[in-house]
């Protein structure tokens, strides 16, 4: 069995309230002031093994980002820790390692519009002592090549790109500082569909060439099943079920899972077929007030008291996949008691 590459130890964020002089003045005249915390991410455990890329999905708000950004060392977690190969990623809230390395959502909001971007490209290397100054244009140059660009491009600036170039700079940044993890965080989902392919299939080389470990974080499911090696689910802060592609795709366990995939929508060849969307009914809740217990109670029809009372432990279901439900728990005991009083 691999050994974890990249390991999330009981990660949570919270986000407390700032509130100005304005806030605590309108607060004592009794004005209503929002001044609960909101909790992005709550103990989150993961690992990822070397060269492995794992998935991470859910819907807009869920917290994916945020964890997204704490295993960048970009964010510090409040509580909880990150490592690579048993080393920090953030020490005293600072981002210690180089190794990991981030392409965004927005590539023009990435890139600053007033540098050239064999200036971005070249600006950690030369930093962190990756590269001289003297070596650093025949070095750029190299790494523009290799995801798809002119290496004169490395002259003009940000805004004479578009955006699936603007894309290939960003991932070229991020190569440039010889990472060991990725983190793609939505990487496609501001481009259009057919340069969308071209970034996944550049993605899918690249990590092929170069062996890197990802984690790739979107809510396109189509895109995640063709990338990914495991998928991670995660629901207001939790991760509620990970196993392996296949697996999840083929026979989902956690309602919250199930319910996403039944809500993709499906190409439908006839002519008279009406085409049907199950969408998952209610809206996400609040992550400033969860619902007790399973944050997913309010909306799972598979809801029992234990559901709206504790919260489920992330637990493995025989296999190498990790399900946090009560009902699958329940469901598991009970066949695991029918099966000892056979062999009895």
């Amino acid at each position: 069995m691999s050994t974890a590459f990249l390991t999330l130890d009981g990660i949570s964020k919270r986000f407390d309230p700032r509130l100005t002089l304005g806030d605590r003045i309108a607060a004592r005249f009794g004005a209503t002031v929002e001044d609960r915390p909101v909790r992005a991410v709550t103990e989150v455990s993961l690992t990822i093994n070397p060269g492995e890329t794992l998935g991470l999905v859910g819907e807009s708000g869920c917290g994916k980002s945020t964890l997204g950004r704490i295993v960048a060392g970009i964010l510090p977690p409040t509580a909880g820790t990150v490592t690579i190969d048993g080393e920090p990623v953030l020490q005293n809230g600072r981002k210690v390692t180089t190794r990991v390395q981030t392409v965004f959502q927005d590539p023009f909001a990435s890139l600053d519009p007033r540098m050239r971007i064999g200036d971005t490209v070249a600006e950690g290397p030369i930093a962190h002592g990756l590269v001289t100054k003297a070596n650093a244009v025949d070095y750029v140059r190299g790494w523009l090549q290799r995801v798809g660009l002119e290496p004169e491009f490395a002259g003009r600036y940000p805004h004479q790109f578009s955006g699936g170039q603007r894309q290939r700079v960003a991932i070229a940044r991020a190569l440039a500082m010889q990472p060991d993890l990725l983190v793609c965080d939505e990487p496609v989902a501001s481009l259009d569909v057919s340069i969308q392919a071209q970034i996944i299939n550049l993605f899918l080389e690249l990590r092929r060439d170069l062996g890197i470990t990802c984690l790739f974080i979107s809510h396109d499911l189509g895109v995640v099943r063709h990338v990914s090696d495991r998928v991670a689910i995660m629901y207001l802060g939790r991760i509620v079920e990970v196993g392996s592609t296949e697996q999840i795709y083929r026979d989902p366990k956690h309602p919250y899972t199930r319910a996403l995939l039944d809500s993709v929508p499906r190409l439908v060849l006839e002519d008279d077929a009406l085409v049907e969307f199950n969408a998952i009914t209610g809206e996400i809740p609040s992550p400033l007030a969860p619902p007790p217990g399973c944050t997913f109670h309010p909306r799972c029809p598979l809801a029992v008291d234990a559901c709206r009372r504790d919260v489920p432990a992330l637990m493995a279901d025989g296999t190498d996949r990790l399900v946090a439900c009560h009902v699958r728990a329940m469901e598991r005991n009970n066949t695991e008691t029918t099966t000892r009083e056979n062999d009895r």
